[in-house]
């Protein structure tokens, strides 16, 4: 029993030790999306801020396909060393839901690392359309069957999902049109070719404020610093109804504790910087921290949910 506690004192001491003296060489960030999209301007500007805090680089390399799939894959066969990062978004909790077969375990291959933010996404109707409230707009819903539409931008994405889980809550059956884009479908709605949408608020306010669109409500829990004005979905009358996309990153199973403590330490003084905040906001984006746990536990909730409204849906990728 001597010998274990005292090997168990020495490993201690040498991944404490191995923790301090990290990184000693450039980290990936490997980002699972397309160039230029949201997730990856995230990713390289919480890298770069990383990489002065850690006086090393920060790489940033997109690894795109199967909605983020491919390239997180990649990490989560990764050496866990703690030199190869994901920058990841809400998507990865909608996967296992969409796809019949995934090449790694969600929950058990990856270790969370920290939540960076979080975006919500906004209720918007046609201006047309007479509906001013959440409950007015369902009440719509049911006096007209199969007369609504709500576009999104593709099968399986956030916008898809959120449709069907107000479709779920509310007993309702409002037709999904994917777009190949979310501009699309917002020429779409302002136009009254359909009639509701639930982009991010970064996308659709602009036409909110220019009349083009309605605002009923943000399906979070909290207001948004982008567009403090626009309610609740929970104050609106209609608990239950959330629906954000986020971004966080993961670092591959069994990376030392030490090192996933000093990441997310690192990430937390980043993201709670004024500097930094301002500057989420100003991309749209709500800044957020979670320590490793809470990230952890807010994954396995995601992706509970996305999982039983995909399944109660019948949402498909084509």
């Amino acid at each position: 029993m001597r010998q274990l506690a005292t090997a168990a004192v020495l490993f201690a001491a040498c991944a404490c030790a191995y923790a301090q003296s990290y990184p000693e060489k450039p980290i990936r960030m490997i980002v699972p999306y397309a160039a230029g999209g949201n997730a990856d301007i995230m990713a390289r500007v919480v890298s770069q801020k990383l990489g002065e805090a850690f006086a090393q680089q920060i790489v940033v390399e997109n690894r795109a396909g199967a909605n983020g799939v491919i390239g997180t894959d990649l990490v989560a066969k990764a050496a866990p060393d703690g030199y190869t990062l994901a920058f990841i978004a809400s998507g990865h909790a909608i996967n296992p839901g969409m796809y019949t077969k995934m090449p790694f375990d969600t929950l058990r291959d990856f270790i969370p690392v920290c939540q960076t933010s979080s975006t919500p996404i906004l209720i918007a109707i046609t201006a047309s359309l007479p509906a001013k409230t959440l409950k007015a707009l369902a009440a719509l819903a049911r006096a007209r069957p199969g007369d609504l539409s709500y576009a999104s931008q593709g099968n399986g994405s956030p916008g898809h999902l959120a449709g069907a889980l107000f479709n779920s809550l509310n007993g309702v059956n409002i037709m999904h049109i994917p777009y190949k884009s979310t501009a699309q479908g917002i020429t779409d709605l302002t136009s009254g070719q359909v009639q509701l949408m639930y982009p991010s608020a970064t996308t659709i306010i602009p036409h909110v404020r220019a009349g083009r669109v309605r605002a009923l409500a943000i399906a979070a829990g909290h207001r948004t610093g982008l567009a403090p004005e626009i309610p609740t979905a929970g104050e609106s009358g209609m608990p239950g109804f959330e629906a954000v996309t986020w971004n966080g990153i993961l670092a591959p199973a069994a990376t030392p504790q030490a090192i996933i403590e000093r990441l997310n330490t690192t990430v937390a003084k980043i993201i709670n910087a004024p500097e930094m905040r301002d500057r989420m906001l100003g991309m749209g984006a709500d800044p957020l921290y979670s320590p490793p746990s809470a990230f952890a536990a807010f994954i396995a909730a995601e992706l509970k949910k996305w999982t039983k409204v995909i399944k109660d849906s019948g949402a498909k990728l084509d």
